[in-house]
């Protein structure tokens, strides 16, 4: 059986288009983590992940000095046995954090690579519910200088003119009467019909601070309310979930399969949106998903639709992928070769093995430089 030849690495800035903010951050950067894992037969698997607006070497330094060697010389299919000793080899400097995420982006590389040897597109490998297309939300409504409650709605229309059902915007940086100026402008531009998602981005510190804003969101219908506290918070997301009718989403920066278990015990979420490029790749995600069904638990994963379009594929109890159709946000689409195509509010599903896409390495080489591990 073909053996881990090397591990590539590499920590990418791409700068946005425009500043761009959040409910209590200002982007200007983004630092993408990727990885290549070469087999001894010549195939390659490619893994990614948000490191952050700064300090990409982190990451670098993480797969480079503790994670890449403990999988040269190994079989790529012994996925949970490899995870297992990543985890191990990192026990004190990671866990959480950009350890974790190398860890995810190399157990996605893995994923990609036995999926690419099998000559199956990853969905199928994993064992597919959906075969061509999944459901997707258009995630958007970000903060931008200038921009007015009306130019947010339009904002909204124009992804359901676009085909989508179900939208995303940012709430919780403004007050509670300019919040609901927001989400009234928006649903008054996609009509009753129309899902309306928003995200608080850790935006409130208590449920009495919270229920000032969600009083008056709920006469709007939001599908759910998004990382409403800190991720360590776990008490006040179940306090909120028995005080409001609108479901709470969050997990999206959680790690591990324990913090997850810990949310779904108390109740402190309808909706997990753990990130297989946060969570522990692939594999952990995997296991989460599995848990949240045995609690009667829908998932809706944070970002990367190019990753978790073939994740949410082959998971039924997984609701939505979030889409983003353009890259001023989710600018890691200026670093791959072909972009997800939708359709009537669906992503259609790569029929190629594995994930379907490479590097595009003119960008790639652009914002960063590939390390080699042997």
């Amino acid at each position: 059986m073909p053996k881990i030849l090397s591990v590539d690495v590499c920590a990418a800035a791409v700068p946005l288009d425009k500043v761009t903010s959040f409910s209590t951050r200002t982007v200007s950067t983004r630092y993408y983590g990727l990885v290549k894992v070469r087999s001894t037969d010549g195939v390659e698997g490619i893994g990614f992940c948000y490191v952050g607006s700064a300090a990409g070497e982190l990451f670098v330094n993480a797969v480079e000095q503790l994670l890449a060697p403990v999988l040269i010389g190994q079989d790529s299919h012994a996925v949970e046995r490899l995870w297992q000793n990543m985890y191990q080899e990192s026990l004190l400097q990671g866990r959480a954090g950009t350890v974790m995420r190398a860890i995810s982006a190399l157990d996605t590389a893995l994923w990609d690579l036995n999926a690419r040897t099998a000559q199956l597109p990853l969905h199928r490998f994993l064992g597919a519910y959906e075969l061509e297309s999944v459901p997707a939300y258009a995630s958007g409504g970000y903060y931008l200088d200038g921009k007015t409650p009306q130019m947010l709605g339009e904002e909204m229309a124009s992804y359901v003119a676009k085909g989508f059902n179900a939208v995303k915007m940012k709430s919780g940086r403004l007050s509670p009467a300019e919040e609901e100026a927001r989400l009234r402008a928006a649903r008054e531009a996609v009509g009753p019909d129309v899902e309306i998602m928003m995200d608080m981005n850790n935006a409130w510190v208590d449920t009495t601070q919270a229920m000032q804003y969600v009083r008056r969101f709920e006469q709007y219908n939001p599908y759910f309310i998004e990382e409403p506290f800190s991720p360590d918070d776990v008490d006040s997301h179940a306090k909120l979930a028995k005080l409001t009718n609108i479901p709470v989403a969050t997990a999206e920066i959680g790690y591990g399969r324990w913090y997850h278990k810990e949310l779904l015990d108390k109740n402190a979420a309808a909706i997990l949106q753990h990130d297989a490029a946060v969570c522990g790749g692939i594999t952990e995600w995997r296991r989460i998903s599995a848990t949240a069904a045995s609690y009667g638990v829908i998932v809706c994963p944070h970002w990367f639709h190019d990753l978790h379009a073939p994740l949410v594929a082959a998971t039924p109890n997984a609701r939505y992928v979030e889409f983003f159709w353009d890259d001023q946000v989710l600018n890691f689409r200026k670093l791959v070769d072909r972009q997800l195509e939708h359709k009537n509010g669906r992503v259609l599903l790569r029929q190629d093995p594995g994930l379907g896409f490479d590097f595009e390495e003119s960008m790639v080489e652009r914002y960063g430089q590939w390390r080699t591990v042997r």
